[in-house]
């Protein structure tokens, strides 16, 4: 069993605040010992804004305190309970194989839960063996980690270890475990849990460490958890925003997988679009298209309905009342998405005012990437560069004239040229995480220990918006024999 070593000079400052939340919601847990634990992946940057010793866990501690092997000084892990639906059932879930060490307090002051994912079975693994494949946990790092650089909110990735240890899904794989670092990991279906098998009591003491931990600005008087649920969907409709952007799909938006905090979370079948299409779906169990791209911001709003739901009895103790007022703050959430996402397509077209038909131009341009299967990310990219032959091969007529429009439109505005291409460098990324590339990383890494294509793209993803020369191999968009792509949800 995991036993505590005081190591001061490792910089651990962990907290456990959630322990003081109603014990329906969590359960006290070590995780399991591994045999052979080696770090493979290691955040060095990360760690030390955590307020870590990277030097000193980038080697045999590492391996042993993110293994479980080894617990920090003031860890008390446990598993959180929550609920959930899942491509719209409900059902009744929790940390079916992850542990939550505690809160890191930051130099900043910032507190941040570290997270093992992979680290063992818990009372929520529904049969499972809570263990996590090798392949998943790198994937994980990777988009993670390359989420943060484009700037979209997300949990991160701290590190990768390998346990020495086989898991059995339809092969033998190597197992690992991955350290996420978030904000919190207060989900919609955590509320739903509450709501579903606790007391209001129980709801009213979530909703107010919530409050506490996320909103500390809100005061503390009867409007508060209105004023949650409008916070809540701020956070959502940003997060959102950002997603379609950057032409990221989640692939499970399952109200479990939604953070209060604003942060993406879980990284399943998550992928980012090569070829433009609003249909596009990535995962291999969304039969039926529910998280297709062009369907995330309406499943957002969908969750944020469920939160609201939970929130009834607090909102008002007259019922109809209550709904009333819910459904008045969601359907802020509609105007709130448009409106950061028409602000940011803006400023990937180099467009610093306002104009009654950008929307329209906008929309325009999406609809000949689609007709003529443009890569989303290449089309803004060569716009940027002044390289429109490159988008399509052989321009069409209708290509041109919206160019042409497109540049009219910024002669229509006081910035010059070079400062609109400045904004378009700083809001279209030159490199994504390339489907195919990802995968070639996670091949080489799992199936011949060599972790250098990892490593290479990991820096070249580092500074996404640089628009350097050794990005360019990155920004290759796949071979005809790499699509059509499927994700799978990590194991």
């Amino acid at each position: 069993m995991p036993v505590k070593k005081e190591y001061p000079e490792m910089g651990w400052n962990l907290d456990n605040s959630f322990l003081q939340l109603p014990s329906a919601l969590y359960t006290r847990l070590t995780p399991m010992p591994v045999p052979s634990p080696t770090l493979v992946l290691f955040n060095h940057s990360l760690a030390e804004s955590l307020g870590l010793n990277a030097d000193l866990l980038s080697g045999e501690a590492g391996s042993a305190f993110f293994s479980g092997n080894q617990l920090p000084p003031g860890a008390l892990p446990f598993a959180q309970a929550y609920a959930g639906h899942q491509f719209g059932h409900f059902t009744v879930l929790g940390d079916g194989r992850a542990l939550l060490l505690g809160e890191q307090i930051t130099p900043s002051g910032a507190r941040v839960d570290l997270q093992f994912k992979g680290s063992g079975p818990t009372p929520y693994s529904r049969g499972g063996d809570g263990r996590a494949a090798l392949g998943p946990m790198l994937r994980e790092y990777i988009i993670s980690e390359s989420m943060h650089a484009l700037g979209i909110p997300t949990t991160r990735s701290l590190a990768v270890v390998t346990t020495g240890k086989d898991v059995i899904r339809e092969t033998r794989l190597q197992g690992a475990i991955l350290t996420r670092a978030a904000s919190s990991h207060i989900r919609v279906g955590t509320f739903q849990y509450a709501a579903q098998r606790g007391s209001i009591h129980d709801l009213q003491a979530l909703a107010d460490y919530t409050l506490q931990r996320h909103f500390p600005g809100i005061p503390s008087d009867d409007e508060r958890y209105r004023e949650l649920l409008q916070e809540v969907i701020k956070r959502q409709a940003a997060l959102i925003a950002k997603w379609q952007l950057a032409g990221f799909i989640h692939g499970v938006m399952n109200t479990d997988n939604m953070a209060l905090s604003g942060e993406t979370i879980d990284f399943g079948p998550c992928a980012f679009m090569d070829t433009y299409h609003p249909q596009t779906v990535f995962s291999s169990i969304d039969y039926y298209g529910r998280y297709a791209y062009a369907n995330q911001p309406s499943i957002a709003g969908w969750n944020l309905a469920r939160f609201a739901e939970t929130l009834l009895p607090l909102l008002h103790p007259e019922m109809p009342r209550a709904v009333n007022l819910a459904q008045e703050i969601l359907g802020s959430f509609p105007t709130l998405y448009q409106h950061g996402w028409l602000k940011g397509m803006r400023r990937k077209l180099g467009l610093f005012n306002d104009e009654s038909e950008d929307e329209i131009l906008v929309n325009e341009l999406l609809t000949l990437m689609q007709e003529h299967q443009m890569d989303y990310t290449n089309t803004f990219r060569s716009l940027t560069l002044d390289l429109q032959q490159e988008t399509l091969p052989g321009e069409t007529a209708q290509y041109r004239q919206w160019v042409e429009k497109w540049k009219a439109r910024l002669s229509r505005q006081p910035k010059s040229a070079a400062e609109s291409q400045q904004l378009m460098r700083q809001s279209n990324p030159a490199v994504i995480p390339r489907n195919h590339q990802v995968e070639a990383s996670l091949e080489a890494a799992v199936n011949s220990d060599d972790f250098s294509v990892m490593r290479r793209l990991l820096a070249a993803l580092e500074n996404p918006f640089a628009y350097t020369p050794d990005q360019d191999v990155y920004a290759a968009p796949p071979s005809p024999s790499d699509v059509p792509y499927r994700t799978f949800c990590g194991t």
